[in-house]
């Protein structure tokens, strides 16, 4: 043991050239802490757990909080390891930043009080209630034809992530390269414009991603938005003006969901 140090005092003197080097790595070494959350090991720094004072990781690190460790010698703290880097990631960029799909709010909610971060817990209960405000709203769905040139096929979602959908599955094709979707179509991030025409080029058009149908007429367009919504749960309320016998070819949809 006493050999391995000595060895490691000289490459620390060969790497700074005198032992304020080995000073500086002894104390960034110090500066790491490893914890044990529920089974999952954490390396971060300590001013990371020091962030918010009072709190129960600034209690253990500063000695305030009596903490059991386990047998490699890491603290252990009998807590959800999974959510624990929700925790950390807090701490390291001082906002709540969750994935995409994330429904453990409450979960995680009661993990940031027994942490006693209370800024945490705020946020985590207030994403809570907006998800729970959005989920008993009713999310509705247009889709119009004013048969006018200028106009053509309007859609309209109070639901954004609908829309990028659609937008998702169409995709404008010039002359063997595809451009994306036409953003000149897009009103807002609720309403899509389409019109008769879409643009002048020789060869340009619009095809529907992954199987490169032509769209060559707003029916299909039309069809395609109807078949969407009806594979994303929504259910038609109304049709207006549906004499010819076909659900395409009426003026105006309304569904909802």
């Amino acid at each position: 043991m006493e050999r391995k140090t000595n060895r490691r005092e000289k490459e620390c003197d060969e790497k700074h050239g005198n032992s304020e080097g080995c000073e500086q790595d002894k104390d960034y070494k110090t500066s790491l802490i490893t914890l044990n959350v529920g089974g999952y090991l954490y390396i971060t720094q300590k001013q990371t757990l020091t962030k918010y004072p009072d709190s129960f990781l600034e209690g253990i690190i500063n000695g305030k909080i009596m903490c059991p460790f386990d047998a490699d010698g890491h603290y252990f703290i009998d807590r959800d390891g999974l959510l624990f880097r929700h925790i950390l990631n807090f701490l390291r960029n001082g906002e709540l930043l969750l994935p995409e799909g994330f429904r453990e709010n409450q979960l995680l909610a009661q993990e940031a009080d027994f942490f006693q971060l209370k800024v945490l817990s705020d946020a985590v209960k207030s994403r809570w209630e907006k998800e729970q405000l959005a989920s008993r709203e009713t999310t509705f769905l247009e889709i119009t034809d004013s048969h006018d040139r200028s106009q053509g096929l309007r859609i309209f979602c109070n639901a954004p992530d609908f829309i990028a959908k659609i937008k998702s599955r169409i995709v404008l094709v010039s002359k063997s390269r595809l451009d994306g979707f036409p953003e000149e179509f897009s009103v807002s991030s609720n309403i899509i414009q389409f019109k008769y025409f879409i643009k002048s080029e020789n060869g340009t058009r619009l095809v529907l991603k992954e199987d490169n149908t032509f769209v060559c007429t707003l029916e299909t367009l039309k069809f395609e938005a109807i078949m969407m919504a009806l594979k994303c749960g929504f259910r038609l309320l109304t049709s207006l003006d549906c004499s010819k016998g076909s659900i395409v070819h009426s003026d105006a949809l309304h569904f909802i969901k």
